[in-house]
């Protein structure tokens, strides 16, 4: 990404893509940032801030409209796939809200009848009232921010919520739910293996249709980055994680991409669409975009804090970065993606997603199948075992020369 001066837009294409048209435009998918939290948790590098009074939310729900309303000329007449509210803590705006967002959407874009509509929420921000109020706005899906059952593991990562408010949240999702997701953590603070052991029962428990479990790593700009808190060791961690794909997979789990298992017919479509290297337009503070259109592809981010993106929504400069991705960099772009999954990608979906042929790819596939981090036939390309352990390792050898 490149900065751009204040008050301006960049339109920038170091290097063109050129030569090449896509056949037909990808899937889109919208996605929708809420930035406020009640807390900033150590561990968060997310773009969220911490809610100091009342939330500006009117005058929020207006700027993403307006948002979403300038971003139509480059999407105009797609379909809508899928639709996330991320955060932040998406929970804290009102049904009210949200069912205003949806309704500004249907009327400028068409959204599938079967879309899958998702919001986060944290147990602590559960109301049964609220959840049922949000199910009749059109939110079909909810991914519920847990991240342990344990108490003492809850207080480390400072969450906000303990594990009586967790079960509750699941209580109400049960109730209003047929899909939902709860996100949770490993290789906690002086987590053992046995803890993980209880975790990962408390989760399967909890009957949720889909469960990620994310390997908690120290992020630049967080509290722990500061403080690093006395975390298991590289063998332990590894041992917890082999312990979550055993238990989640004996379940009857499928894990399908690298911190994401799902019952047969409950795999995040929204997420789907990322590592199939779909397109996606993001509206709200910070949020990112990539959009296809015949001969190129252009990502671009929003101002990041919340009052500057109002400010700069209605001055029309809220697109503070854009680039067109360059040629050399797609065979990269688009292998972060679809190598994350477990069943990997059609050969011919690398070239509808990126107009280059698969040779373009070749001499990294070629070296990649020598080392066993992947495999491939004339139909699929797909990472092993050993690919998905090292995804870095695999995902180096796509770098630009």
């Amino acid at each position: 990404m490149i900065d751009v001066p204040a008050g301006a837009i960049a339109r920038v294409a170091a290097e063109s893509v050129g030569g090449f048209r896509l056949a037909a435009l990808p899937p889109l998918a919208l996605y929708v940032h809420l930035p406020w939290c009640v807390r900033k948790c150590p561990y968060c590098d997310f773009n969220s801030h911490e809610a100091r009074g009342a939330l500006p939310e009117d005058d929020y729900v207006a700027a993403l409209i307006a948002d979403l309303e300038s971003a139509l000329p480059h999407v105009w007449g797609r379909r809508v796939q899928s639709v996330f509210f991320g955060g932040g803590t998406p929970s804290l705006f009102s049904a009210r809200a949200i069912d205003r967002l949806l309704a500004a959407l249907r009327a400028r874009l068409p959204l599938e009848p079967d879309a899958e509509v998702t919001l986060e929420a944290n147990p602590g921000t559960f109301e049964a009232d609220k959840f049922r109020e949000f199910r009749a706005a059109g939110v079909n899906r909810l991914s519920i921010g847990v991240q342990s059952f344990d108490p003492k593991h809850l207080r480390a990562l400072g969450r906000i919520h303990d594990e009586r408010e967790a079960q509750r949240a699941v209580e109400i999702a049960h109730a209003h739910f047929d899909n939902f997701n709860l996100d949770l953590m490993y290789a906690l603070p002086e987590q053992t293996v046995a803890d993980a052991e209880r975790d990962v029962g408390a989760a399967l428990a909890a009957r949720a249709p889909h469960l990620s479990f994310y390997h908690l790593a120290i992020e630049p700009n967080t509290v722990f980055f500061t403080r690093p808190p006395p975390l298991p060791d590289e063998d332990s961690s590894a041992e917890i994680g082999d312990l979550v794909e055993r238990r989640l997979l004996a379940a009857g789990y499928e894990h399908y991409e690298t911190s994401a298992y799902a019952r047969p017919g409950a795999a995040c479509r929204h997420n789907l669409n990322y590592w199939r290297f779909g397109d996606y337009l993001g509206i709200g503070a910070g949020a990112h975009a990539k959009i296809s259109s015949a001969d190129r592809i252009v990502r671009e981010a929003r101002a990041r804090t919340p009052s500057e993106y109002m400010q700069r929504v209605a001055a029309g400069t809220h697109i503070v970065e854009r680039r067109e991705l360059a040629r050399r960099d797609l065979p990269l772009e688009f292998m972060m993606n679809a190598l994350r999954l477990a069943e990997g990608f059609p050969v011919s979906m690398f070239s509808e997603r990126t107009g280059l042929p698969i040779v373009a790819a070749e001499r990294a596939l070629a070296q990649a199948e020598a080392r066993a981090l992947l495999e491939r036939d004339h139909e699929r390309i797909r990472p092993t075992a050993l690919g998905r352990r090292y995804l870095n390792d695999l995902l180096a050898l796509f770098l630009p020369a």
